[in-house]
């Protein structure tokens, strides 16, 4: 007999009203949007009376959650930027001659001096020759293992001698690991300033050996993404040598030119070795100087606030400039010791260029910098085009199909339909609970799951027809229709959720998207097709009770 326990059909309505209860939000969504940003305001702690409003949009005991839309839903900025690599091998190299002038003065290997070249190596020449094994030795000497599993056991530098000139460079295994540690520190802080402005699932990903791809759906425009995330935010303190108004003064080897910010033409040459650095900074937030001019706060960590204070207190009167990305943004006369590890930057600043710099900062500096190869602006018109023929493709889809069902199976076929009407709403329902981005492709996903969604029903239709013309009762029919489908149906979509995983897991951006539509349809498809269709088939026949049946 077709049966099935209460308990079994309690849980099975009970999944259904879940999945389209997470869905009915997208059913409201600029309302529901307008909440979600009201309270992530609120709860920030700078939430607007606006705001307070629009957090009564939306009933609080109801789920809140939306399916994200992609940058081609969106609209957006899209990015491809390269990461510098060499520059990496460059700085890592010039920070290591005091190291090496140390331990070869140390080793009286006679008279040094550093040769600057382009390679990103270190050259020192030296004045007695005869002592280059021995300085290639001391040299060694300051070397490292590599720390990775494909470095085990090889060094960290190549020493190598041309005549009276020592040069080292990074070994090939450093390389790799440097470019590892360099890329994943640049996709972190990239994705740490995204956040930080607000936005809303972006695509943050590498790609190739030294390029990183960014998508950021609502954001303005490419220029303002580049801006948020191009520069390199490298902050340092250094002592001022001394002021100047050529671009051209001649500095040596331990000193920097940097120009001035702020005053037009003028340009400062400082001690290259930096005081304290961004990288010991915990806090960094916009306010206003005690002039009321926009400027921004900053904190440092115990090891940075003790070298700032001490600094601080034995140079009361000097000049000290603050760096940022080889610019001078302010260069005041200290007048105190300033203990607590915090202080305030101050310039011509506006308050946009305040909150701007305070993002970069607390997100962290980026290692290398980035030269962007492919940049673009998709306008939000763009993508409610996009969705509009999306939503064309689901309703012509959602429409042929519930006719043909109607028409080719008639009672069945609607019992059919409606299990489709849910299917589709469980599919958002997941989405929605996942925080999953919907994306162009995914609508393919979704339209491609309409079709596919059906398919299970048809095999058990036909087995239904198959023993019904092998004078099977409908009782009968009805179970081994279901019974003998339900191998061919697994297999199928089996195979098929197979493929879906492989997308996933290969692919990336819009076929992750198209990846994921699919998954979660052929999940929801099996479940409404053996589980939900089949529910509401018994319950008519309990009903009814017809002698015979018509599919």
């Amino acid at each position: 007999m077709l049966q099935i326990a209460f308990w079994k059909r309690v849980v099975i309505w009970a999944l259904c009203a879940v999945g389209l209860l997470f869905a009915l939000p997208n059913a409201f969504y600029p309302r529901v949007e307008s909440f979600n940003d009201a309270h992530k305001a609120i709860d920030a702690g700078v939430g607007t009376p606006a705001d307070q409003e629009a957090a009564g949009l939306w009933p609080e005991f109801l789920p809140s959650g939306l399916v994200n839309l992609g940058l081609d839903l969106r609209g957006g900025a899209h990015l491809l930027a390269e990461v510098n690599l060499a520059e990496v091998y460059a700085d890592r190299m010039d920070g290591m001659w005091p190291e090496v002038r140390d331990a070869l003065r140390a080793g009286d290997v006679g008279p040094i001096r550093e040769v600057k070249n382009d390679l990103g190596e270190l050259h020192v020449r030296l004045q007695n020759p005869e002592n280059m094994t021995r300085a290639m030795e001391l040299v060694r000497e300051l070397s490292r293992p590599v720390v990775t599993l494909t470095g085990v056991g090889q060094s960290d530098l190549e020493v190598t001698a041309d005549g009276d000139l020592l040069k080292v460079a990074l070994s090939e295994a450093e390389k790799l690991a440097t470019d590892e540690r360099t890329m994943g520190t640049s996709l972190e802080v990239v994705r740490r300033r995204v956040d930080a402005a607000g936005t809303r699932e972006p695509t943050i990903q590498r790609q190739g050996e030294d390029r990183i791809l960014i998508q950021v759906p609502g954001i303005g425009s490419a220029e303002e993404l580049k801006t948020l995330i191009g520069s390199t935010a490298k902050l340092t303190f250094h002592p001022v040598v001394r002021r100047t108004s050529s671009d051209s003064e001649r500095v040596n080897s331990r000193e920097l030119l940097y120009p001035s910010l702020d005053e037009e033409g003028i340009f400062y040459v400082l001690e290259k070795t930096p005081v304290v650095t961004g990288e010991d900074l915990t806090t960094a937030s916009p306010q206003f100087d005690q002039n009321g001019r926009p400027a921004v706060a900053f904190t440092f960590n115990a090891s940075g606030g003790r070298k700032f204070g001490d600094y601080t207190a034995e140079n009361i009167g000097s000049p000290f400039a603050i760096v940022l990305d080889e610019e001078v943004i302010s260069a005041p006369t200290i007048q105190s010791h300033i203990s607590g590890g915090s202080g305030i930057i101050t310039g011509n600043f506006t308050v946009e260029e305040t909150t701007q710099m305070a993002i970069l900062l607390r997100a962290g500096a980026l290692p290398a910098k980035m030269t962007f190869l492919e940049e673009r602006t998709i306008g939000p018109e763009l993508g409610q085009d996009s969705i509009d023929a999306g939503r064309i493709a689901c309703i012509v889809a959602f429409v042929g199909v519930l006719v043909f069902m109607v028409l080719a199976y008639g009672t069945f076929g609607v019992f059919a339909n409606i299990a489709l009407i849910i299917n589709v709403g469980l599919i958002f329902g997941l989405l929605s609970i996942f925080g999953a981005t919907l994306t162009l492709p995914g609508i393919a996903g979704i339209v491609l799951t309409i079709g596919m969604a059906v398919d299970a029903n048809v095999l058990v239709f036909e087995r239904i027809r198959e023993e019904l013309k092998a004078k099977r009762g409908p009782v009968r029919a009805i179970e081994l229709g279901y019974e003998k489908a339900l191998s061919a149906i697994v297999d199928a979509n089996i195979t098929t959720l197979i493929t879906a995983t492989i997308l996933f897991v290969m692919g990336s951006g819009p076929v992750k998207g198209f990846a994921i539509t699919l998954g979660l349809g052929i999940i929801t498809s099996v479940f409404t097709a053996i589980f939900v269709t089949r529910l509401i088939i018994v319950m008519w026949f309990e009903r009814r009770r017809p002698k015979t049946i018509e599919v």
